[in-house]
């Protein structure tokens, strides 16, 4: 073979992007559970809609037809983290009136407690990160979580035979939840119950009210562990 011909190299292909979320989600939840990884992950200041598209596979016109851009993403993660409790507080009241509210405020941290365990990639994180809460987008989580510790504050005085119950402390001891899956913790339905147990010795609740309320509520929430 002449010196004047060259020989082509072959030159290693772009290498198949394999997407890092669950494909049994729908579009819009794989774009949700791969953001959370990547703003948990890398923060969301440090996180493009073209990265969060790669990571789910799609095209970044794609993902604009889902959400208005990552701002409404992370509002949607945010709510999770509070939304799907206070969605079933009429059910929680339910329960206050048939057993009692020491059982209702114990369903009410079961219930927190595992809409946080079940935010992907522990996405609850996000609501304590400095490049989250300057953001306007974070108002609303504010006033939502706001709604919630308003609930914890209601349930914990009627349950209360202390002077004074903060609901912004109760929803604290539950939010440890976070905390825990951030150090690599698998929060578990034992751990949960400790919790919830936890929040009401706060209130003043004795350990028979504490045993009775936990059997009660553990009987109204098991079809839905």
């Amino acid at each position: 073979m002449s010196s004047a011909v060259r020989t082509r190299r072959s030159r290693p292909g772009r290498p198949r992007h394999v997407p890092a979320v669950d494909d049994t989600l729908s579009p819009r939840d794989q774009i949700l559970d791969a953001s959370a990884r990547l703003f948990v992950g890398r923060g969301f200041a440090n996180t493009s809609t073209r990265e969060i598209a790669d990571a789910v596979g799609i095209r970044q016109a794609s993902l604009y037809y889902h959400y208005a851009g990552k701002e409404e993403i992370l509002g949607e993660l945010l709510s999770r983290t509070v939304r799907p409790t206070l969605d079933q507080i009429e059910k929680i009241e339910d329960i206050a009136a048939e057993s009692g509210w020491a059982a209702a405020l114990y369903a009410l941290v079961m219930i927190d407690s595992k809409t946080l365990v079940d935010a992907p990639h522990n996405s609850g994180l996000l609501a304590i990160c400095p490049d989250v809460t300057s953001l306007e987008m974070f108002k609303p989580y504010r006033s939502t979580l706001r709604d919630l510790c308003a609930a914890y504050e209601r349930f914990g005085r009627a349950v209360a035979s202390v002077p004074y119950v903060s609901g912004v402390r109760l929803e604290h001891e539950v939010s440890i939840v976070v905390r825990y899956r951030a150090e690599g913790d698998v929060v578990s339905v034992r751990d949960r119950h400790v919790i919830a147990a936890g929040v009401l010795r706060a209130c003043g609740a004795t350990r028979e009210e504490i045993e009775i309320a936990a059997a009660v509520s553990w009987a109204e929430l098991l079809e839905d562990e």
